[in-house]
């Protein structure tokens, strides 16, 4: 759920490889990019990571953001909106979509000082994919060759039964030719598949990792990336530290990073405001009116826009919202305009279209329930037989989401007669634990933030049944049956198109409601004289100048 804003997807010819081309990152790639920079040191907003640091395990941003800066790709998503570059990788081969042969660099290490190997990212996928090692990202790897034999599902769901025991614990897809190649083969041609090589789930793993209980590895997280971890204080603070052997291009030019750990995003903005935080990913929305953030932070005011949409999302699980018109109905009774206006001024935009615009293979308009419409809406709810008793919508409140989800509730009880209130659930890691263990009791907030930039990664996790984000056990077997069509097409343009009646399903079914497209409003320290953000408006620590 992190990666490219304005990034054109990889179209494959007869023979393919993905070259690096530029800074992806900023800066000269010189450890000491500007005077007295070497040993300095800034401070980052965060929020308590979900789960240990494990990269195919780590599915929210608050991890997510720390796992991309202690781990570095295959690929990489430049800052700029380009193509996809190579990072670890040397070149990546295919004559048709379907093998891929992938050389890497054979100077880079992991944190441990020990070689990054072909063998530490075949061995890394392999668990990832086998199921009982129960990696959220698992179904990332769906596309290549065997996986079916190392992922097997529950056939009950939650039920008495339990999923069969996988055949074997590597997928035959994956080869290891020497130290530093591999082979790839898919179980069908996918344009895509190169594309989503830079996302978290594909990152390798040491030798380290194999040797201990995951959860453990993630607390002290072994990674190849720009920075190498430091310490964790559970909701206080992350310490990262630049990685003296880091010799790919993307090097830091700055010694430190502490990520520091909030349970409200006010306190963090007077941080900034008195000095003592560096940079603020996103400014809280009682800064926004009257444009007081830019009064406040003058140059040092950032503005710009992610391939981030904000969702509502319903318990499938719950039968009470088993019914597709109810959903319809809720939202339609949602006037997006206005939330855009009065609570954000005018610095979200309303959704209209199931994947952001700015994603390479989207369709804008398509979301047919995204308009304001409460008479139709009544219409629906009467035909779905009413709802009985309380409609709670949960939020994480340790984020600026109280006065947007205040105002959905306020919209379904005000347009459509139901007792609707919004609930804040304390941290975002304790609200994603709720969610993740099924146990949401109402709609409640979601977002997405794109892990690459294809519209398939709108589709095969959030709608897909059994997909790694798919958290309200949404299923049905047309868009199963069409997305896996999409991900085989032999081409980047017949697999959009497929995925596009995948969504015209899903726009039947509601799922989920899109809300609005991220506008992000972010803020420096004075102490900071240059930073870029990076492809999903995260702080690129890696440009930084003091």
């Amino acid at each position: 759920m992190r990666v490219s804003k304005r990034a054109s997807a990889v179209a494959l010819s007869a023979a393919v490889a993905l070259i690096a081309s530029g800074c992806s990152s900023g800066g000269s790639g010189d450890n000491e990019g500007g005077s007295g920079n070497a040993d300095g040191a800034v401070v980052i907003n965060g929020v308590q990571p979900e789960n240990p640091l494990v990269p195919s395990n780590t599915t929210e941003t608050g991890g997510g953001k720390v796992v991309d800066w202690l781990w570095t790709g295959l690929v990489e998503y430049p800052n700029n909106g380009g193509a996809p570059q190579n990072a670890v990788a040397e070149s990546i081969d295919t004559s048709d979509s379907k093998v891929f042969k992938i050389k890497i660099k054979e100077n880079t290490k992991f944190h441990d000082g020990t070689p990054v190997k072909a063998k530490n990212f075949v061995d890394a996928w392999n668990w990832a994919a086998y199921s009982p090692n129960g990696a959220a990202n698992s179904s990332f790897f769906a596309d290549i060759a065997g996986f079916a034999d190392v992922n097997t599902a529950d056939p009950d769901g939650d039920g008495p039964k339990k999923a069969p025991e996988p055949k074997t614990d590597k997928m035959s897809g994956l080869k290891v030719v020497d130290d530093w190649n591999f082979e790839v083969t898919l179980s069908a041609p996918t344009a895509v598949f190169p594309t989503k090589l830079g996302y978290s789930a594909f990152m390798p793993l040491p030798d380290a990792f194999f040797s201990q209980k995951p959860e453990d590895f993630g607390k002290k997280p072994i990674g190849n990336g720009p920075v190498k971890f430091v310490s964790w204080e559970d909701d206080v603070a992350i310490k990262l530290t630049k990685f003296d052997d880091y010799n790919l291009r993307d090097k830091m030019k700055i010694k430190d990073v502490t990520v520091k750990i909030y349970q409200d995003e006010g306190a963090a903005y007077n941080d900034l405001l008195s000095g003592n935080l560096d940079f603020l990913e996103t400014i809280p929305t009682s800064a926004l009116a009257g444009e007081k953030w830019k009064s406040d932070l003058g140059d040092r005011a950032m503005n710009t826009v992610t391939p981030s949409t904000a969702f509502i999302a319903f318990p499938l699980y719950d039968k009470r919202f088993t019914n597709e018109k109810l959903r319809k109905a809720v939202s339609l009774s949602i006037n997006r305009q206005e939330i855009s206006e009065k609570i954000f001024f005018g610095t979200r935009k309303p959704a209209d279209s199931w994947a952001n615009p700015l994603t390479p293979g989207a369709k804008p308009g398509n979301c047919t329930v995204c308009k304001f419409d409460p008479t139709q809406a009544k219409q629906l709810l009467t035909e779905a037989g009413g709802f009985q008793g309380e409609m709670v919508f949960y939020y994480n409140a340790d984020s600026s989401h109280k006065e947007w989800m205040d105002a959905v509730a306020q919209q379904v009880k005000t347009n459509l007669g139901i007792n609707a209130r919004a609930e804040g659930v304390p941290t975002f890691a304790v609200f994603r634990q709720n969610i993740n263990a099924y146990k949401m009791k109402g709609p409640y907030r979601a977002a997405w933030q794109q892990d690459y930039p294809d519209v398939e990664n709108w589709v095969n996790p959030l709608f897909v049944t059994g997909g790694s984000s798919n958290d309200g056990k949404f299923s049905d077997p047309q868009v199963d049956a069409l997305a896996k069509e999409a991900s085989a097409a032999p081409s980047l343009e017949a697999s959009h198109e497929k995925f596009a009646e995948a969504v015209a399903i899903v726009d039947q079914k509601v799922p989920s409601i899109p809300i609005y497209f991220y506008g992000q409003q972010s803020g420096h320290s004075e102490k900071i004289k240059k930073m870029e953000l990076n492809n999903v408006g995260e702080a690129d620590i890696t440009s930084i100048e003091l």
